[in-house]
């Protein structure tokens, strides 16, 4: 009797600790989850910034080459560029402007002056944050593009890579790819919750009451 009666807080005991293994790991599984939600959420957040918001808003995203705007814009970051009147512009402002009107090729500084005509026509002195001198030529208003709106460092190199013919189908299938892994998370809690609901509780708790 003795001996048994020695045993019984020992079996006890390991059963205990079997039944509370699996609440260990559900513990690790919402952290797993929660996790990906935030990686999820993240990724949406990113590819707003970068894809979504510009097209509703018809602002232009560009990627900054060269380290003239150091050190708040380094190459690599992502800038987004919203068209505005000329005549909102102000000393201080970062805007892009065309080297030559008409033509792609764009630089993006920082407005240090303004002069205004007789005809009232303004023009601007633009010069890189990094930079000791002001740009060569002055800048007028037809060869703004637009003042910056927000940046997104490293992001640059994304949109770099993902123009033409790339962008046409990388996007659409990273959307359907990232709302279909949202899809068997929502499934997949759902079938969770309904399966510790069906009496988890219960069994565990037979498992500590057996002699």
């Amino acid at each position: 009797m003795t001996v048994h009666s020695a045993q019984r807080p020992a079996r006890v005991h390991a059963q205990a600790r079997r039944s509370a293994d699996p609440a260990e790991l559900s513990a690790w599984h919402y952290l797993g989850r929660g996790l990906s939600a935030g990686l999820l959420l993240l990724v949406i957040a990113l590819a707003a910034l970068v894809i979504v918001v510009p097209q509703l808003t018809g602002a232009i995203p560009l990627t900054v080459l060269t380290s003239s705007m150091e050190p708040g814009l380094p190459p690599g970051t992502l800038i987004v560029v919203r068209p505005v009147p000329s005549d909102s512009l102000a000393i201080g402002d970062v805007v892009t402007y065309q080297i030559r009107s008409g033509e792609p090729a764009v630089v993006t500084h920082r407005i240090v002056g303004i002069s205004l005509a007789a005809d009232g026509d303004r023009t601007f002195t633009l010069r890189g944050d990094n930079n000791s001198a002001p740009d060569a030529d002055p800048v007028v208003a037809a060869q703004m593009r637009g003042r910056l709106w927000y940046s997104v460092p490293l992001l640059g190199l994304v949109n770099t890579v993902l123009t033409g013919p790339v962008k046409a189908w990388v996007v659409p299938l990273a959307a359907v790819g990232l709302f279909g892994y949202a899809g068997v998370m929502v499934v997949g809690g759902i079938v969770e919750a309904r399966a510790q609901r069906r009496g988890r509780p219960a069994g565990s708790d037979r498992a500590v009451q057996r002699p």
